[in-house]
């Protein structure tokens, strides 16, 4: 699976967030107006780019912003170490997203994190498995990571909605103490706004085999990049630093776009938080 932002991607989402102009980050950059733009369109960096004054320039982290351009991707994950996580992808109104399924190996009992645009795909697995939906937690409220939500209550009715937006009903809104057993896994959450006003990290822990914790990000941090925050890019990063990268390196990261990561690789590379 390809990054899901290009070096374009990110320039653009930086360019915005900062206020800064196409002429002022070409002149950081060391190129005309034109190829700057086209730089932007196309992902590809014109020979002589300054990218530690382009990255200063947009607050990213110029070398950081040369090796992904240069081909930098995250290592493989082995989803076997999580014994029953399954990643999903769907596209819809030309956006492909995440969703995941989580279940305990004895009790069947199953969580699922966003529903992207397939419900079928997720009744499909669910029903392979012989599972029992009990709750769905939402990162955000985003039309692609809510599509199939619909589908999904249709066929369970009585799983419990778990979402960050303070417009839900009561019963549905998370507290920041909140814990969930799902079997022997337990699911805590982290807000994490920025790029979405009720952005939520849900943590889950106590794997069998002692893996790794995962954390469904959403869009809070994408491999290598992130989630736009026009208004709010400071605050985004804020959150990202405090609660995702405050969670030990090994830790599983689950974005809502693009490959599967860790804390350790994003820490390590990722150009915003340099």
């Amino acid at each position: 699976m390809n990054l899901d932002d290009t070096i374009g991607d990110i320039l653009r989402k930086a360019r915005v967030s900062t206020g800064t102009t196409m002429e002022a980050a070409a002149t950081a950059a060391g190129l005309s107006v034109d190829a700057y733009r086209q730089f932007e369109e196309t992902g590809k960096a014109p020979a002589g780019t300054r990218w530690v004054e382009l990255g200063a320039r947009l607050t990213l982290d110029g070398g950081r912003l040369q090796r992904q351009h240069d081909g930098w991707m995250p290592e493989p994950v082995d989803l076997s170490k999580w014994c029953e996580l399954r990643m999903l992808t769907s596209t819809g109104d030309g956006v492909t997203v995440n969703c995941y399924l989580v279940w305990d190996e004895v009790t069947r009992e199953a969580a699922l994190f966003d529903t992207g645009y397939d419900g079928a795909a997720i009744l499909s697995l669910i029903d392979a498995n012989q599972l029992q939906l009990k709750h769905v937690f939402i990162t955000h409220s985003h039309g692609d990571h809510i599509a199939a939500l619909g589908a999904v209550r249709e066929r369970f009715p009585k799983a419990r909605i778990h979402s960050g937006n303070k417009n839900a009903p009561v019963e549905h809104r998370i507290r920041s103490n909140d814990f969930i057993m799902l079997g022997s896994l337990r699911v805590t959450n982290r807000e994490t706004p920025g790029h979405a006003e009720d952005g939520v990290t849900y943590i889950v822990g106590t794997w069998p085999e002692d893996a790794p914790h995962v954390a469904m990000v959403g869009d809070a941090l994408f491999a290598g990049s992130m989630g736009g925050a026009k208004e709010h890019l400071e605050l985004a990063r804020q959150k990202v630093r405090e609660q995702i990268f405050s969670l030990p390196a090994e830790t599983l990261v689950c974005p809502g776009h693009g490959p599967l990561t860790t804390v350790a690789q994003e820490k390590a590379n990722n150009p915003w938080f340099g």
